[in-house]
């Protein structure tokens, strides 16, 4: 939270948790979808008017492959469908495993996160930024990770350390990454992500939609009811965890 003092205030926080789902769960899909069927290479080609031929696609299919799910809340919870439709086999982290979630094979607390990650051919972190899961993603766990897979961040960009998934992706520890969030944004002219070919970026925008006003409304205005007639609110936040 940003402001830690709030935590100790005597009031109720509630958040729009769920207004985000449809539209980051449909990017996520797009940048798997993206880096599976070699776009981001084949966009770059026709901004230099260069046709590339059928042996220079390097192309795989997303049936049969694994997902991990960093974060199985709202956002998580509706990308494991179409995953699944796509003929994927998902596996979640969440903090309370214990808590179902439809689409996901299974699900594993964050202790299990070391020992998930060479399983995974895309690794997609939803996860808020927070002292747990602030750098969660360094060097130990890139390296974990297959040389073939991607990960992709939708979630805060200082849940990855950026200087480390650098290295990753000049070594070639890691095969690619859709980034939609950073640590510094908007992200530096001079960062090297900018020139990597098995990089995609979209600035921070997987949470648009023409639909936001009326979604989140929706959510005070059944808060407020439930307020008034005394009834449990919903979305209420942590303060101490800061979500």
């Amino acid at each position: 939270m940003r402001q830690p003092g709030a935590a100790e205030m005597p009031f109720v926080l509630t958040n729009a948790s769920g207004v985000h789902a449809i539209p980051i769960s449909e990017h996520i899909i797009a940048l798997i979808l993206a880096l599976a069927r070699d776009l981001h290479h084949s966009i770059r080609a026709q901004a230099r008017a260069v046709y590339r031929g059928e042996q220079e696609a390097h192309v795989f299919e997303l049936a049969g492959k694994t997902m991990l799910l960093i974060g199985v809340g709202e956002i998580g919870g509706r990308t494991a469908g179409p995953a699944k439709c796509l003929g994927m086999r998902v596996i979640g982290i969440r903090r309370e495993p214990s808590q179902p979630a439809e689409g996901v094979d299974a699900l594993h607390g964050p202790d299990r996160l070391l020992a998930l990650l060479p399983e995974a051919d895309f690794v997609v972190l939803t996860v808020p930024l927070t002292h747990e899961t602030e750098g969660m993603i360094g060097e130990r766990q890139l390296r974990a990770m297959k040389r073939t897979a991607y990960i992709i961040n939708v979630g805060r960009g200082g849940t990855i350390q950026e200087s480390v998934l650098v290295r990753a992706l000049q070594e070639g520890w890691i095969a690619g990454a859709g980034l939609d969030v950073f640590e510094r944004e908007p992200l530096p002219s001079d960062s090297p992500l900018w020139a990597m070919d098995n990089v995609i970026i979209t600035p921070h925008y997987s949470g648009s939609t023409p639909h936001y006003d009326e979604r989140a409304f929706a959510i005070f205005l059944d808060n407020l009811r439930r307020y008034v007639a005394g009834e449990p609110l919903r979305n209420v936040v942590d303060k101490r965890r800061g979500y």
